[in-house]
């Protein structure tokens, strides 16, 4: 993936079976690097794209914030992620800051003909959040809204030393035919941007569209 900033613009990625993904990203949004030939190079984009996110920082900054973002790429393989971007913007004066990523995952074999209301009953187990079964333009999906905690490492705050912080989030999850699942997250750490933030994220779940290997629109029963 480029490591510019987007205009609005269509992303895909193809997963087992031949079924490719395709979406909008409204403008603004950096994109987290997925391609490279070797690790050096996949190195020097993420700190590429360090000097764009941060453009008054120092280098020692840059490469601070480059070595996070490398430390979640062994997260993004366990978790499947194909997609990764950023964007910040400000708020009623506040400064706020939004992720997207979608990831490509195998589906339980137990979802059986109704994966949407297998995925929902399941994330309701997890207590993760709101549930909800939606229909998409091109299907049926699962919503979840809910919120999480995380820590951020201690180079990035003020005390120097490792603090929480509460992300909420939205999740789409769009079940294919193939035995796989879509799913899209939006998360923020400020409340401030959710209301934008989340009406931005439906845009992108509503511009999802599915092909098959020649390219011919799928539209996933249900």
């Amino acid at each position: 993936m480029s490591t510019d900033a987007v205009e609005e613009d269509r992303r895909s990625i193809t997963g087992a079976g031949g079924v490719e993904v395709r979406w909008i990203m409204p403008e603004g949004f950096l994109e987290l690097p997925f391609e490279a030939e070797d690790l050096d190079e996949l190195a020097e984009r993420i700190v590429e794209l360090a000097r764009r996110a941060l453009p008054g920082a120092d280098e020692e900054v840059h490469r601070q914030w480059a070595a996070m973002c490398a430390a979640s790429y062994d997260d993004f393989i366990d978790a499947g992620v194909q997609y990764a971007g950023f964007v910040t913007t400000e708020v009623d004066g506040v400064r706020c800051t939004a992720t997207v990523n979608v990831s490509i995952m195998d589906l339980d074999d137990r979802a059986g003909s109704n994966p949407a209301g297998f995925i929902a009953s399941t994330l309701g187990h997890l207590e993760l959040g709101q549930i909800d079964e939606v229909a998409l333009p091109c299907g049926p999906a699962v919503l979840c809204v809910g919120n999480r905690s995380a820590e951020v490492d201690g180079s990035l705050t003020q005390t120097g030393r490792p603090e929480p912080i509460w992300t909420s989030f939205l999740q789409v999850h769009i079940p294919l035919v193939n035995g796989t699942v879509v799913v899209l997250e939006m998360g923020t750490p400020t409340v401030e941007g959710w209301d934008v933030f989340s009406a931005m994220f439906a845009g992108v779940t509503k511009s999802v569209r599915l092909f098959d290997d020649q390219g011919a629109p799928l539209v996933m029963p249900g």
